[in-house]
């Protein structure tokens, strides 16, 4: 579902000065397919340019954040993990055993969350929603785990 998003583009149209160090994590952001912690996010830019500090990734990232162009999550790991900020809603599920992060979008739902909004006197003008779960197998239980039967 990821559609790379140039956030170099975005750094020039919201006035960010881009030096060459933020040009390179803003590349690393827009490549990824997956929702990175700066810790990622720095091995990925140091092994581009390894003049970059974690302070400097961080520093960036919370300019990113200011400047809307990057949406902080927390997947419940204890990590902030990073997307660049996506045109289009999407929701996450988040596979608790892998720490892997699914993008979806389903029409049922979003109507759903507008009723809800309604139906309690409400005009709904953003939400995020991120679901938890356990994969299962066919039969409806969880997946065995490595090395259990």
């Amino acid at each position: 579902m990821h559609q790379p998003i140039d956030l170099e583009a975005l750094c020039n149209e919201r006035g960010l000065r881009i030096t060459d160090q933020r040009r390179v994590i803003a590349r690393v952001l827009s490549e990824s397919d997956d929702h990175p912690d700066v810790d990622k996010l720095h091995e990925r830019a140091a092994a581009i340019d390894p003049r970059i500090s974690i302070a400097t990734v961080y520093r960036t990232v919370r300019l990113f954040e200011e400047a809307g162009i990057l949406d902080r999550h927390d997947f419940g790991d204890g990590r902030a993990r990073y997307e660049a900020t996506p045109e289009a809603h999407h929701d996450h599920m988040i596979d608790v055993e892998t720490g892997k992060v699914i993008e979806f979008v389903d029409p049922e739902l979003e109507a759903l969350q507008r009723q809800v909004a309604e139906r309690l006197g409400y005009r709904l003008v953003d939400h995020r929603m991120e679901l938890f779960g356990v994969r299962i197998d066919r039969e409806g239980e969880p997946a065995a785990k490595p090395g259990r039967r």
